[in-house]
């Protein structure tokens, strides 16, 4: 680590972690029509089955965003880690569609921390201008983990059965945790290998940001501002395109394009890596108009809409695709422009909000935002099962994106706090 800044390196082990937790979240859906199979589950059922981790899940995306504020990131980070993982491994003891349904919703409230510690860790860890792109690098290894599942879990799945792979991908996050403990504390003035340059850099890069009053404020009245709400639900309509993708698209490739396990299995490795390039790139090009413009609001509001409006209309058109390439190439544009998005939201928060109530805030955008979890999948199956199609779920998917863009564009504005000259003032 000689010569690295350190917040670098924590960067890497949440990218590390956004990895994880995709691999085992996404390796349900990559295993789902093997599931399905042999646990004779209609479409309705597999609906209900993929939304019960959500239900776990957005609980705890409030709880673990409230424990990051009063216990600190390093300790719910790791608590989760081993937490999901766990339940990831007892996936492969389930008998029946209720043990299913318990275990699905444990890991999901084992997941649920992840995105508001990692949102926390970075109001800690990084410089203002350097925010956008730190939660673009930790979380831009999701979409390269659901990636790796494909080949990894189908294959698995093909050669020995689905259970093995649960319990393969539940004992690396075991492995992360442990490296976690060793290197990452909840602040760098905690951490003995922070530099006296690296701890002048994060200090100069905080003065643009609220900061803590010295009086706990209520969450309450920090979660119904305009601009809160109207970024939690441009958020769930990216998780409803998110969680349609992750968890239908590999089942309507095999059911209403035929595709075969092994082919989806490849097939969906496209549209996430080049969701990961979206995810990657969507962070620095927000600081790049921050830095240009001195705004870090127009900047986040300016990617968010473009963005999550192209990803609304390609999934839209991707329903009515005559051929499975063009409903593939449409999906992987969707997917990039979704991801391009990704670091928007939590950015708007580390804008806005005080220091000390980040990561209560972030949990409660998170916990919104997953209900789309719930919403998409239990809506999809029950659309394909009353119509026999996917297209309607695919046209409602994409307007509920819609309304969460022009959302943001309406009622996002610079806090007052932070008026318009101390934003030209963090220029350089």
């Amino acid at each position: 680590m000689m010569g690295m800044r350190i917040r670098w390196v924590i960067g890497v082990l949440m990218f590390l972690a956004g990895m994880i937790n995709y691999l085992d979240r996404s390796a349900l859906g990559v295993a789902a029509p093997l599931i399905r199979q042999d646990l004779h589950l209609d479409a309705s059922q597999l609906g209900i089955v993929f939304s019960s981790f959500s239900f776990g899940y957005a609980l705890f995306c409030f709880v673990g965003g409230y424990a990051s504020d009063r216990f600190g990131p390093r300790n719910v980070m790791g608590i989760s880690m081993v937490a999901w993982s766990i339940f990831c491994g007892l996936t492969a003891a389930i008998w029946s569609v209720s043990s299913l349904l318990i275990v699905r919703i444990l890991f999901g409230m084992g997941e649920g921390p992840i995105g508001s510690t990692f949102n926390k860790t970075v109001r800690n860890w990084f410089p203002h201008g350097q925010q956008a792109s730190a939660v673009s690098i930790a979380n831009a290894g999701t979409p390269l983990g659901a990636a790796v599942s494909g080949p990894v879990v189908g294959l698995l799945a093909l050669s020995f059965g689905w259970r093995p792979a649960f319990v393969i991908i539940a004992a690396i996050g075991i492995v992360w945790v442990v490296a976690w403990y060793v290197i990452a504390t909840d602040k760098p003035s905690e951490n003995p290998r922070v530099s006296a340059q690296e701890r002048a850099e994060l200090e100069a890069g905080y003065k643009t940001q609220p900061k803590s009053t010295g009086v706990r404020q209520p969450l309450g009245p920090l979660i119904m501002r305009p601009a809160i709400l109207a970024t939690a639900f441009a958020f769930f309509g990216y998780s409803c395109i998110l969680f349609f993708f992750l968890t239908w698209f590999p089942t309507y490739l095999v059911t209403a394009r035929h595709m075969s396990m092994a082919d989806m299995s490849f097939a969906t490795i496209i549209p996430w890596t080049v969701g990961f390039i979206g995810l990657l790139v969507g962070g620095p090009v927000c600081d790049l108009i921050f830095k240009m413009t001195g705004n870090p609001i127009l900047a986040r509001k300016l990617v968010l809409v473009v963005c999550l409006l192209v990803a609304a209309g390609c999934i839209g058109f991707a329903g009515m695709a005559d051929t499975v390439f063009s409903a593939l190439a449409l999906m992987t544009v969707s997917v990039f422009f979704m991801y391009m998005t990704g670091n928007t939201y939590w950015a708007i928060i580390l804008d806005t909000i005080e220091e000390d109530r980040v990561g209560g805030v972030s949990g409660f955008v998170h916990f919104v935002a997953n209900c789309g979890g719930i919403v998409a999948p239990l809506a999809t199956g029950f659309i394909v099962q009353a119509t026999g199609g996917f297209f309607g779920a695919f046209v409602a998917t994409g307007a509920i994106a819609v309304l969460g863009a022009l959302g943001v564009a309406v009622f996002v504005r610079a806090p007052a706090s932070l008026p318009r000259p101390v934003f030209q003032a963090a220029r350089g």
